[in-house]
């Protein structure tokens, strides 16, 4: 199974507000659909099941506090010019909570093989970009400064990704509360 954990974006308010940020994008893009909003904290690739129980028991013995996060910014991977992935961003202090939790996430399952390919950097993705698109300089630009609210992350979940010709179908495999 392909599988990541992630903390997800459950608050409709800022959801819509995404929503309508993508709609002003007129690129060719595939918009990241809204119930599968997230941040990433370590993609883990195909495991098998005994793997994904290991997974599981490991989570369990992660500790958080519930995490503030304030949307502020769109950005671009790797940059606007020539775009892959457009994402948005979140203030320094959230960015902060959400890196150290990511970090413990990948220092718990390291003893497992598991190890991110590069830093964890806080951004929700809102569309991935297949082929070579325009520079899209100027609606970032028009993005730079961004108020969605806050949204109080309080679940780390540990999910399976089944890709589909229609986009990623996500399930839930584990819930840990923060506390």
């Amino acid at each position: 199974m392909r599988a990541f954990v992630a903390v997800e974006i459950q608050d409709d308010n800022i959801l819509d507000a995404i929503a309508k940020i993508q709609s002003e994008f007129k690129i060719k893009a595939t918009p990241v659909n809204k119930k599968n909003m997230h941040f990433t904290l370590l993609f883990l690739g195909e495991i098998t099941e005994e793997t994904a129980e290991n997974v599981k028991k490991t989570l369990y013995t992660i500790s958080f506090k519930p995490i503030e996060v304030r949307f502020t910014h769109v950005g671009a991977f790797p940059n606007p010019r020539s775009p892959r992935v457009i994402w948005i961003g979140v203030d320094e202090a959230s960015s902060k909570q959400l890196v150290e939790l990511a970090s413990q996430v990948e220092k718990k399952l390291e003893p497992l093989g598991f190890k991110s390919d590069k830093p964890f950097k806080a951004h929700l993705t809102i569309f991935r970009i297949k082929t070579r698109a325009d520079d899209i300089s100027n609606i970032i630009e028009k993005f730079k400064k961004i108020d969605l609210g806050k949204y109080t992350m309080t679940e780390l979940k540990f999910k399976q990704s089944i890709l589909t010709p229609n986009g990623p179908i996500y399930s839930d495999l584990q819930v840990v509360l923060a506390q």
